[in-house]
């Protein structure tokens, strides 16, 4: 192998190293990410990780004063604002490693190059009526005789 040869594996192989040591960075800067929320009131403070999956979560004493629907939606309000804060985070922390065309905020989000019709789940497909002279589900088949049953 010649010098010149040599020199440009030893460069092909330092740029690979950098780029395994940039991404462990990154990584354990993922792997650290804890936002959290209070609400308003500071009846409640949600903790999320990087995903949004709820970590922590506190309540005030005087929480249970509220009635348990005020309570649920302020837990799922405040929860929401946390992994809000962690989905911008976690953006910032991956935005020096994406190439200069990519938003990392779409693909934080899971949108990134879609085309918003492409997101957007399919309609489920409609089922057929059951014809009753094919629906069997309902018959008591331990007694012939016995009337058919509906369960609607």
């Amino acid at each position: 192998m010649t010098t010149e040869h040599r020199a440009q594996v030893d460069q092909l192989l330092a740029d690979y190293r950098r780029g395994r040591e940039q991404l462990a960075s990154v990584q354990r800067e993922l792997a650290a990410v804890s936002c959290s929320a209070d609400s308003p009131d500071g009846e409640v403070t949600a903790t999320v990780g990087a995903h949004g999956e709820l970590t922590d979560l506190v309540l005030a004493d005087h929480a249970y004063r509220l009635r348990p629907a005020q309570l649920a939606e302020l837990v799922v309000r405040t929860a929401r604002e946390a992994a809000r804060r962690a989905a911008e985070r976690t953006a910032r922390t991956l935005a020096p490693v994406l190439p200069s065309a990519t938003d990392p905020e779409a693909l934080v989000r899971g949108t990134a190059d879609l085309r918003p019709e492409e997101i957007t789940p399919p309609k489920p497909a409609r089922r057929a009526p059951v014809d009753d002279d094919e629906d069997f589900e309902q018959r008591d088949w331990l007694d012939a005789d016995a009337p058919v049953r509906r369960l609607r």
